[in-house]
């Protein structure tokens, strides 16, 4: 079983990297927490991996901190709840953040996740509330450098159509946050719009 992975950023993409260790390419799945942070392909990498073995199909999810980590493990321990919503989650809220909710039993922030509805909402609150970890430090990010313009825009929509909004709703947020913030980087916007749909 692999536990941890520490090779060459080769690929990267939202909720997927690859990691290049010894000449041998790992697919991770990563959280968009993870990857905000990870830094340009060509940097050296790190990741705590959690493998996932289901039938005959193993897939390894990676994560930057223990905290990310753990919440991944409580949440698919959630009956119900798989790898992929687990991932998802994660993605649609910060670390930080998701403690927080949890704890205060707010459903209808965690219901503005995609793929969490109103019941998955509140068997989490009510599994989780006094299973989490005291630790909520702050998500870590690096700004990267990104291309402007039409490319950046697709790269958002695809980012955000993967992760479960829908067309319209992706397209006007995206085009309200490059509107706001031009020159941002990829990884600016999309934590951006991703934080403006988690709050009401």
């Amino acid at each position: 079983m692999i536990a941890r992975l520490k090779g060459t950023l080769a690929e990267k993409t939202p909720n997927r990297l690859t990691i290049d260790v010894g000449g041998v390419g790992y697919d991770v799945l990563v959280p968009l927490s993870t990857f905000y942070g990870i830094g340009e392909i060509g940097a050296n990498v790190a990741l705590r991996i959690h493998t996932h073995v289901r039938e005959e199909v193993i897939a390894l999810y990676g994560f930057a901190t223990p905290l990310e980590q753990d919440l991944f493990e409580r949440l698919i321990s959630i009956s119900g709840i798989g790898p992929k919503l687990a991932l998802a989650v994660l993605s649609g809220i910060d670390p930080g953040d998701l403690v927080r909710a949890i704890r205060a039993q707010d459903v209808a922030r965690l219901t503005r996740i995609p793929g969490v509805g109103k019941k998955t909402a509140e068997r989490i609150g009510l599994e989780l509330k006094d299973r989490l970890p005291l630790a909520t430090p702050a998500s870590a990010g690096q700004t990267e450098a990104t291309a402007p313009g039409e490319d950046l825009r697709s790269d958002l929509l695809s980012a955000l159509t993967n992760l479960g909004y829908k067309g319209q709703v992706a397209e006007k947020a995206v085009d309200a946050a490059l509107k706001k913030t031009p020159d941002a980087s990829f990884e600016d916007v999309l934590r951006d719009i991703l934080r403006g749909m988690t709050r009401a």
